[in-house]
This record gives structure tokens, C-alpha cells and sequence, in this order.
């Protein structure tokens, strides 16, 4: 089955997870995702301050830390930029960030590091929510506030270990991505995943949420091949995987990949093969897929997050914990798919910027 140009066949309005893109705009369902204890989903637009708690807030004259996973993407980028713009209206200064390259081990270092220079706050997504855990329960017995980004460690309790936990609807994206595939290949092909192979929250629940939605929505698509990689080379490893797929199975009409980084390595991949006719889903709104989108090309759509307002609800969950203001214990912020049709528009909404001159000049109308 032929499906490299399917996506021009398509109608102005896509149903997708109940988010339906009409034109240039998106309308949002809420988020299906539960919390890492099976918390339902706080609405994130409901994360504000008032005057007299901004206040509050600005004259604690708090310090902040950001500890990441992994900084290598435009994911962390947005983040850390909702993050610091937030900050800075909350008089909190940042005084720290850090970058563990998906390494457990360095995470727990960087934590030590960051204690050395007594912060206020820590945000931080945790690599292995095991083996990091003490690094986090030392922080929380020095009196540290922790804001975490997706994941949440073994053990630790939202109201008294941790402040909150914030995240996309990773499942609500993987729902989204599956629905996307779904509508490219009019409901039969056949098809790849390549996944995140680690105990990771967030990822388990887009590669679950989609799946789910190939196997109960869209029967006349097919799951011919599975692969999960490691890192934290995932585009590397990604288009390894898809290489030997694509051996395996010539025909194949779409490939999932979990975010935007092995997407990349599924692109290489496609085009060493000399392959047109296979599509790509995924989830993350990074430059190079969106480039593809806005060529129409391999990279047919999907899920985006909303790294930089997850930032600011992040800065935003840090001052209620400086002031005793009770915080949700889960929030996520809606899925939001993106296409061709609305790669421009969608950028700014995920990054409160204007498009990259590459997307800009791929795009074709």
C-alpha cells in the first residue's frame, strides 16, 4: 500500500482523540492521562496566583535549581524557558541547571552538587525513579520544595515528600499520534513502533495510549514489528532499529516513534532505504519533524506537548509551596495534535515563539 502523499487526500477536519484540528486551530479535550499514582488530572489553567500571593511569593527572595534528564532537545529548551520567564516574575533566581544525559548515576551527583548552594526549590524529572530516589529524599529532608516534571520517585508522596507533579497527556498523545496513523493509511496497513525501552513513566503511558487506540480503534492496521531503545543515543539507535525493520518488512506502511529524537533517526533511516511511501507518527513538536511536516513529508503528524507552559506551571506549583498554598498533586496539560495544516500555528502554542525560518521556508501550501 502506497501511502507517501495520503495525507494530501485528507478532509479540512480531523477527528483526533477527541481534539479535532479544523483549519489552523485546535480544540482540546481533557487530558486521559492519571498521575503517578493513578491521580486524575488537575486543569492547569486553574495553577495561578493572585496579586496579594504573587506578592508573598516575591518577597521570600527564593532560589530555584532545574535538574534535568536529558537537555539535548527542544523539549528541555521550552521548559527550562517557561520556567525562567516564570521565575523571574515570581522573584525567583535560578541558580542552577543541569543536564544528567539520561544517566542515573549523574543525576544523583547533580543533586549533591546542587544542595552544596542551598536552593529553595528544585524542579527536576528523574532518570530512573529507583536509584535517584535518595538523592530526592535527601533534598526534601534539607528542606528543599521539589516540583517534579513527568516523573516521580519511588516512595515519595505528593502534599508531603513533593509539592506536585506536572506533565503532558502522554497518553492523550499517544492516542493522538495512533488516530493520526490511523487516518493517513484510511484504517489498513501495516506498521512499526520503535519505544522508549526504560521505566519511564511518561513515555510507558504515550507508547501504551497508543497502542491501545491501534488495536481497539483501528483493527485494519496491523503491528507488524516492535522495537525499544535505550539511549541515550535515541536517534541513533532509532534509525538502527528502523533499518533492520525496514529489511524485514518492505512494505511497511508507518512507523510510531515515541518523541521527535528517534523520529529523526527514523527519517535517516527512510531515506538510506530510499524509501517514499512509509509515514511517520510521532509525538513532540521538535524543529526537524516539524520541518518534515511543513514539506509534507515523511512526518505525517502528531501529538504535541506543551513544554513551556508545563515550565510555568512548574514555577507556578514552586511558589504555592513557598507561601503553604495547597497545591493538585497531578497536572497535565492537554494534547495537541499537529499536521501540515497547522504546523505554524502549533508552534507558536507549544513554544511562545514564531517558527523557525527552516520550518517557515519548508512550508508549502
Amino acid at each position: 500500500m502506497n501511502v507517501r502523499r495520503i495525507g494530501l487526500a485528507l478532509p479540512a477536519v480531523i477527528a483526533v482523540a477527541a481534539v479535532v484540528v479544523i483549519g489552523a486551530f485546535a480544540v482540546t479535550a481533557p487530558p486521559l492521562s492519571r498521575g503517578p499514582h493513578g491521580e486524575k488530572s488537575a486543569d492547569w489553567h486553574t495553577v495561578k496566583l493572585t496579586k496579594a500571593q504573587l506578592a508573598k511569593v516575591r518577597a521570600k527572595h527564593a532560589t530555584a535549581a532545574i535538574v534535568f534528564h536529558y537537555k539535548g532537545n527542544d523539549w528541555s529548551a521550552a521548559q527550562e524557558a517557561g520556567l525562567k520567564f516564570e521565575f523571574k516574575k515570581l522573584g525567583i533566581k535560578v541558580i542552577a541547571v543541569t543536564d544528567a544525559n539520561f544517566d542515573a548515576h549523574k543525576q544523583a551527583n547533580d543533586i549533591q552538587t546542587v544542595l552544596v548552594k542551598h536552593p529553595s526549590i528544585i524542579v527536576s524529572i528523574p532518570v530512573d525513579p529507583v536509584s535517584d530516589a535518595p538523592a530526592y529524599q535527601k533534598a526534601k529532608s534539607q528542606g528543599v520544595k521539589l516540583v517534579f516534571m513527568d516523573n516521580v520517585p519511588n516512595g515519595m508522596r505528593a502534599g508531603k515528600d513533593y509539592v506536585s507533579v506536572v506533565s503532558a497527556d502522554n497518553y492523550g498523545n499517544g492516542v493522538a499520534s495512533a488516530k493520526l496513523m490511523c487516518q493517513a493509511l484510511h484504517g489498513s496497513g501495516k506498521i512499526a513502533t520503535i519505544y522508549h525501552a526504560a521505566d519511564f513513566f511518561v513515555t510507558k503511558q504515550r507508547y501504551q495510549g497508543f497502542k491501545d487506540t491501534i488495536t481497539r480503534s483501528c483493527k485494519g492496521v496491523e503491528i507488524v514489528a516492535e522495537k525499544g531503545i535505550p539511549g541515550a543515543d535515541f536517534s541513533g539507535q532509532a534509525q538502527t532499529a528502523a533499518s533492520a525493520i525496514l529489511v524485514q518488512h518492505a512494505d511497511l506502511d508507518g512507523i510510531w516513534a515515541v518523541w521527535d529524537v528517534p523520529a529523526e533517526g527514523v527519517l535517516a533511516a527512510l531515506r538510506a532505504a530510499g524509501n517514499t511511501h512509509t509515514i511517520v507518527t510521532t509525538e513532540d513538536l521538535g524543529k526537524n519533524v516539524a520541518i518534515s511536516m511543513a514539506s509534507k513529508g515523511p512526518v505525517f503528524g502528531l501529538g504535541a506537548q506543551r513544554p513551556f507552559d508545563q515550565g510555568v506551571t512548574e514555577a507556578l506549583l514552586a511558589g504555592y509551596s513557598l507561601i503553604g498554598k495547597k497545591a493538585p498533586s497531578y497536572v497535565a496539560l492537554s494534547a495537541l495534535p499537529v499536521t501540515h495544516t497547522n504546523v505554524l500555528q502549533a508552534w507558536q502554542q507549544v513554544y511562545h515563539s514564531s517558527a523557525p525560518s527552516d520550518v517557515k521556508k519548508a512550508y508549502q501550501k
